[in-house]
């Protein structure tokens, strides 16, 4: 046995298939077009994956136009947005370095999705040699479809609530039937909905209670045998090497998303500027009983937004220092973030989505050595 440790989820989309989807969105391109660069990234992450020694690989959500709009657009352009929705919804996120993020407006009910993360699963599970995760995205961050003030005509809020909820227990449990081993929620809108940015009105609705209490309608349809194997990914964003709310302190979040009935967390830790205060605020407000399941603290070691690669020995010597704060059977480790949650992102820092994506798999093979470096020291 091992300290656990399992990626988020995405990798840099390669330059080839950023052209296609720029394509498509042009009319420059078919779907037939991007669908073949999309079979080529994602067998090509899933055998570069699993030689970085990982047990656990992904895709790199090739497939999806982003973490958070993968089951209800086809791209980031808006080709193929599904119905009922409008393109002028409100931003997700404004980005330190002043690009923003904007998600769809729900016009017209009831929600369906249009895509499931466990459909794009299926296309790449034959790609792989071993075990897979998937990661969905959680019902937290599609609720800012619905109109934050006013309702939409004939679709009561609390039933597009019901609706959300129930498509993101098939997006789950389609994932597990389809052989995934793992399923992690991402909840960047986390440690967002504290940033009370003026320029972006649901960050100041304090509506964190009202994400936990969403995600956790989802979670308790899952038995606890189940929900050892759901986790929730947060972070304060990873979009062209920028974060959307990393000056929000842990604080805001963590006590509060501990409450959700998840089996383990990622949790964005490496690019953090106070380590052990977040270390030591983990061990105290982590649960070892949440409703029959013990939850686990995967915490970062390796900054997806940095070009630099983490050492064997850093991570080793990061996970060490948690240990003094975390149990041991509560400990994992992760990436701060996924590599590219968006489908179109040039990796500013990095000078081309290429390089980002070499670089993510240097990163991803040194969190597997110095977890088993960590392992060894800690006596696991």
């Amino acid at each position: 046995m091992t300290i656990p440790t399992e990626v988020v989820g995405s990798l840099p989309r390669p330059t080839y298939l950023q052209q296609a989807l720029a394509d498509w969105d042009a009319g420059k391109a078919t779907k037939e077009d991007v669908v073949q660069a999309q079979d080529k990234a994602a067998e090509d992450s899933v055998q570069r994956m699993e030689k970085t020694g990982s047990v656990l690989v992904t895709d790199g959500e090739q497939r999806a136009s982003s973490f958070a709009t993968y089951p209800i657009t086809d791209t980031l352009g808006g080709t193929g947005l599904a119905d009922g929705l409008a393109a002028d919804g409100q931003y997700f996120a404004i980005f330190d370095d002043g690009h923003h993020r904007q998600l769809p407006r729900l016009v017209k009910g009831p929600l369906k999705y249009k895509t499931y993360a466990y459909e794009n699963f299926k296309k790449s599970k034959p790609y792989a040699s071993g075990a897979m995760k998937q990661a969905v995205i959680a019902p937290s961050m599609l609720y800012l479809l619905y109109p934050l003030s006013g309702t939409v005509e004939g679709y009561p809020k609390d039933q597009f609530v019901e609706d959300l909820v129930a498509e993101c227990e098939k997006d789950i449990r389609g994932c597990f039937e389809a052989g995934a081993k793992r399923v992690s929620i991402d909840f960047t809108e986390g440690r967002l909905a504290s940033k009370k940015d003026p320029r972006n009105p649901w960050t100041g609705a304090d509506l964190l209670q009202t994400f936990i209490d969403l995600n956790n309608k989802v979670l308790d349809r899952f038995s606890p045998t189940e929900r050892e194997n759901i986790g929730i990914h947060t972070c304060p964003g990873g979009d062209c090497d920028s974060v959307h709310s990393s000056d929000v302190d842990y604080h805001e979040l963590l006590p509060s998303m501990f409450q959700m009935n998840a089996g383990y967390f990622l949790i964005q830790l490496a690019s953090e500027k106070d380590k052990t205060k977040v270390y030591e605020e983990i061990g105290k407000t982590i649960r070892k009983d949440a409703n029959g399941v013990k939850q686990v603290a995967f915490v970062g070691v390796v900054n997806p937004l940095d070009p630099r690669v983490e050492t064997p020995d850093e991570i080793c010597d990061a996970l060490v220092t948690a240990a003094k704060y975390i149990p041991l059977d509560q400990l994992g480790a992760t990436d701060d973030c996924g590599f590219s949650p968006f489908s179109i992102d040039t990796k500013p820092k990095h000078g081309s989505p290429d390089f980002a994506r070499d670089i993510a798999f240097q990163k991803i093979a040194n969190r597997v050595k110095g977890v088993k470096m960590a392992s060894e020291k800690l006596g696991i």
